[in-house]
């Protein structure tokens, strides 16, 4: 069973930083794009930032030059990195990808449980 686990999630004080970090495990033949999308409170889920196998990225309007994707395909993880966190960041963070699983043919997108970030002073 594949599954990915989000980590690095919590309390920070506005201005501070954070790192995310999400594994994908089990039996994967194969990661294609791996993406992070957050959801804040009363409002739907957003694309933060997507970062291809070769590493190339595409960031959301959430990023606005304060996100930094980026991955370890040895270690089937991405991370996502923050920077001068505000009020307007506290959502619950996800992480997405697209997995072939060994044995089977196509990909299938798969999503973390999601992690807390609250920021506040």
């Amino acid at each position: 069973q594949v599954k990915l686990v989000e980590s690095g999630g919590g309390s920070v004080q506005p201005g501070g930083s954070l790192r995310l970090s999400c594994a994908a495990s089990g039996s994967i033949s194969a990661v294609r794009f791996m993406a992070w999308y957050r959801q804040r409170p009363g409002q739907e889920r957003e694309k933060v930032a997507e970062i291809s196998p070769g590493g190339t990225t595409t960031y959301g309007v959430p990023a606005e030059g304060r996100f930094t994707i980026s991955r370890d395909n040895a270690k089937d993880t991405v991370y996502l990195q923050r920077n001068n966190l505000n009020a307007e960041d506290t959502a619950v963070y996800y992480c997405n990808a697209d997995i072939r699983v060994a044995g089977i043919g196509h990909y299938a997108e798969y999503w973390g449980q999601g992690t807390q970030v609250t920021v506040s002073s």
